[in-house]
């Protein structure tokens, strides 16, 4: 897919979600057949810069282009700040969040809560896209704040004279939270009429759900969240059923189990020990969500105090599995199995 003067190998983004879309999370769904993956936001307030957690966020070494930064705030001249501020340490594509649910985000009028604001909205953007001219902007946006002002086609105008190159849309209101279903038929409206590429976003959760979801609302690209946590290879699965119609075997456990190690080691590399063994916990979680005896196993995962303990855990969990069975053994029924599209939504900003 050619996508912002970028050559991509498909057109399945990684969406953008806070404390999960590092670079090792990254790295990975990348090597696992997504086309780009957006980092998780980026605050766009200078006196954070220093923090380890910006600092991480603002990380990129090694990773495959092209890279892609989102930045949130609500004030013109600091997103303007954060967009150079960005660029000078590797991003090469920048995207504004205005989609962001989350209480704490929009309570500082920042995340969806700017879709109240349209004037705003265009001059954050107006002034991002300024700030970097060589550099394309993207935004991602709700369908609107609630069901009674949904204003996504008119954010669509605004960002389209504003120079905003793409549009990712996660298809319900900052309202409905993360509950309902996706409104698929909102998004179809914006992309009839838009003149820039749209990225669907919500509840896409399989290969049937990407290709219905690019189908039904002819967009240019879709966007997976959640779905993708603990379950990187998705994104392989996807990229063959749309080629070919037809389904990839699922993964083998020793499979699994090396993915997971990998993805561990990234963790403990970027993080470091203290920080790395709490963060890699809830991956480990993820990764084992369903499968036959995972509870009691996360139950004990979750108490070890040190990396060692941590990677003989998983390396015993999983060598257990495959003397009895080639692929992963889900519990029917289990609600901690991987998700479907009648429960998942996406936990993307």
């Amino acid at each position: 897919m050619e996508f912002l003067g970028f050559s991509l190998r498909n057109n399945l983004f990684v969406a953008p979600m806070a404390g999960v879309t590092d670079r090792p999370f990254r790295q990975l769904c990348k090597n696992m057949g997504a086309g780009l993956a957006v980092s998780e936001m980026v605050t766009s307030n200078s006196l954070l810069y220093g923090s380890a957690k910006t600092q991480r966020r603002a990380n990129h070494d090694g990773e495959v282009a092209p890279i892609s930064v989102q930045i949130a705030g609500a004030d013109p001249v600091m997103m303007a700040n954060a967009a150079r501020h960005n660029v000078d340490r590797g991003a090469q594509i920048i995207d504004i969040n205005m989609g962001c649910p989350a209480k704490k985000i929009c309570n500082v009028m920042a995340g969806s809560a700017l879709l109240r604001d349209e004037l705003l909205v265009g001059r954050i953007l107006e002034a991002v896209v300024s700030a970097v001219p060589q550099t394309p902007v993207t935004l991602k946006i709700r369908t609107g704040w609630d069901t009674a002002s949904r204003n996504a086609l008119s954010i669509l105008r605004i960002a389209e004279q504003s120079g905003i190159r793409a549009l990712a849309m996660h298809g319900r209101t900052r309202a409905c939270g993360y509950s309902g279903h996706a409104e698929y038929d909102t998004i179809r409206a914006v992309k009839a009429v838009a003149r820039i590429p749209l990225i669907a976003n919500g509840d896409i959760v399989s290969p049937e759900t990407a290709k219905f979801v690019l189908d039904t609302t002819g967009a240019d690209a879709v966007m997976i969240g959640r779905a993708a946590q603990g379950r990187p290879w998705l994104f392989r699965e996807i990229e063959h059923f749309l080629e070919t119609g037809t389904h990839l075997m699922p993964p083998r456990v020793i499979e699994i189990h090396q993915i997971l190690l990998g993805h561990l080691e990234d963790l403990y590399l970027f993080y470091g020990s203290e920080t790395g063994l709490r963060i890699a916990r809830k991956h480990i979680s993820w990764y084992t969500r369903g499968l036959v005896g995972s509870a009691a196993f996360r139950h004990m995962m979750n108490q070890l105090a040190t990396i060692a303990t941590q990677r003989q855990a998983v390396n015993d969990f999983f060598c257990a599995l495959a003397e009895h069975n080639e692929h992963l053994p889900y519990v029917a029924d289990d609600p901690g199995a991987p998700l479907n599209a009648s429960r998942c939504e996406d936990l993307a900003a």
